[in-house]
């Protein structure tokens, strides 16, 4: 197998957004003071950024691009000006890095990506081997409202063999990983990718049963401008190996995408990204059905201890685990509890609540899913997840194999699942669902009309109360039923804007 090339896409979506504020100028050059109502503008500007895929040199890798098709298609322009805005999504090569106290290298030849500009319609491109190098990239005009990147790797064998899957992430400054491990049989690296020109420090701190993890790294980790580091957890302290640790990074200066690569000798590997900001309430959306083993890792960062009631939201009704009706989360310690035969054939996701509504103390957790038995098991990870508050893109959907789970813990919501042209050829369908309180619903999405090659799928909440949602794309080799789950977050695919006047009285004396 060629140790490879990228051929890789840039298409069309923006799933990270881009922050912004508007302001009026006065002739004389002052500015004018805001209104107090605004109004919700398409965003001109997205990026994201995707991790090296794998050292493995049989891994396959396959990455879609994709911007949901909107009102700024019909001529309103990305800047809502009236004005069709023309956009390009691109993704380029990061620089690499081997060990986070190494200088960044330079990766194996490489295309330069393609660029695309359509929404949508998805791009797909492949790239195959281990010297496949992180990726920075960037959305702009009509491509960058909700557009996402799906990265989608098999390694069929070997230490990480699995299915990996990973919506790229948007730069931000801080981010937790529950769920994460220095154990002997787990290989777990936080990817660290800078998408600036200047160089970004960031902090990595662990957290186990018992409190903090001392670490060996105290003055920070440079991340180069445009280049990506890899840190093996393991390495960062010189404490005894912890089965559940919590992750937590942050930057002292500039800003990255972070993502965790977890390897289990046994299980597999995935990809476990950030879990939401932490609450009181965490809602982690899709366990399947034949889960075989079920894992929920939390942590509480506050000054009090968290204690959680454990809620099952089933198919048909919530109800409490009898395995595993509470957990304890003490203030900066990772707690962690087995649920076995939690799902006994029903999909579910798992809802946190305060066990004293009265005491309500944030936490984020995520959880640990594995599928199979024996030497035939295949691991995925569940972050908690916040509700989507208008728009949610999901990309690489197969003809057969995915799976959308829509939890509605509080109150009945109605949803529209828009499933994309196919990559290479298909027409796009809609279906609504309505999710019934205190249930999940578990459905095969709707598949494009003569699809050819992949789809996405986009998910908008219509009326009711909250809906968290994520999608498992499953894809069994050998008798091993790899899986991988992505939880589908808000796209932010627009920015609030205040309404801005003219006021001369800045003008008197």
């Amino acid at each position: 197998m060629k140790r490879t090339t990228l051929s890789l896409i840039a298409a069309a979506t923006a799933l990270a957004a881009v922050t912004g504020f508007a302001t009026l100028t006065a002739p004389d050059g002052t500015t004018t003071a805001p209104a107090t109502a605004g109004r919700s503008l398409p965003v001109e500007r997205s990026s994201l950024l995707c991790p090296a895929p794998s050292t493995s040199e049989v891994a396959e890798t396959v990455y879609t691009s994709y911007t949901p098709a909107g009102k700024t298609d019909a001529g309103t322009g990305a800047s809502g000006t009236g004005k069709a805005t023309a956009g390009k999504a691109e993704l380029k090569p990061a620089s690499g890095a081997a060990p986070a106290d190494a200088k960044p290298k330079k990766p194996g030849a490489a295309k330069p990506p393609a660029t695309a500009g359509r929404p949508g319609t998805p791009v797909t491109a492949k790239a195959d081997g281990g010297a496949v190098p992180a990726l920075t990239g960037s959305a702009t005009g009509s491509l960058a409202p909700g557009w996402t990147v799906q990265q989608t790797t098999i390694v069929p064998a070997g230490g990480s063999r699995g299915l990996l899957g990973v919506s790229c992430t948007a730069p931000d400054t801080d981010f937790w990983f529950p769920a994460a491990s220095t154990a002997k049989e787990r290989q777990d690296y936080v990817h660290l990718t800078n998408p600036d020109d200047t160089a970004a420090v960031a902090d990595i701190e662990l957290y186990g049963p018992e409190g903090v993890l001392p670490s060996q790294l105290t003055e920070g980790i440079p991340v180069p401008a445009h280049a990506t580091v890899p840190v093996l957890l393991s390495t960062l302290t010189g404490e005894a190996p912890k089965a559940d640790v919590t992750v937590h990074v942050t930057t002292r200066s500039g800003r990255v995408g972070a993502v965790v690569g977890a390897a289990d000798d046994k299980l597999g590997s995935d990809w476990l990204s950030a879990s939401a900001d932490p609450a009181p309430r965490a809602v982690l959306p899709g366990i399947p059905k034949d889960a075989t083993s079920v894992r929920l890792v939390a942590y509480a960062p506050g000054d009090d201890d968290a204690d959680l009631k454990i809620q099952l939201v089933g198919e048909t009704g919530t109800i409490v685990p009898a395995s595993a009706p509470s957990l304890q989360v003490k203030s900066g310690m990772t707690a962690a509890v087995d649920m076995p035969d939690l799902t006994r054939g029903e999909a579910g996701s798992l809802l946190l609540t305060p066990a004293d509504p009265k005491k309500p103390t944030p936490v984020v957790a995520a959880l640990r899913v594995v599928r199979g038995k024996g030497d035939k098991q295949e691991i995925a990870f569940i972050p908690a997840t916040p509700a989507i508050t208008a728009r949610a893109t999901v990309a690489d959907n197969r003809a057969a194999g995915s799976t959308l789970s829509l939890t509605a813990p509080a109150e009945t919501a109605e949803v529209k699942v828009t499933a994309s042209a196919g990559s290479e050829g298909g027409t796009s369908v809609s279906k609504t669902f309505t999710i019934k309180a205190g249930t999940t619903t578990a459905v095969a999405p709707p598949v494009p009309a003569g699809l050819k090659g992949s789809y996405a799928l986009t998910v908008e909440r219509v009326s009711g109360g909250p809906v968290h949602a994520s999608r498992a794309l499953a894809l069994p080799q050998d008798g091993v039923p790899m899986f991988t789950v992505q939880t589908l977050s808000d796209d932010r695919g627009t920015v609030e804007v205040p309404t801005a006047k003219q006021d001369l009285s800045v003008l008197d004396d």
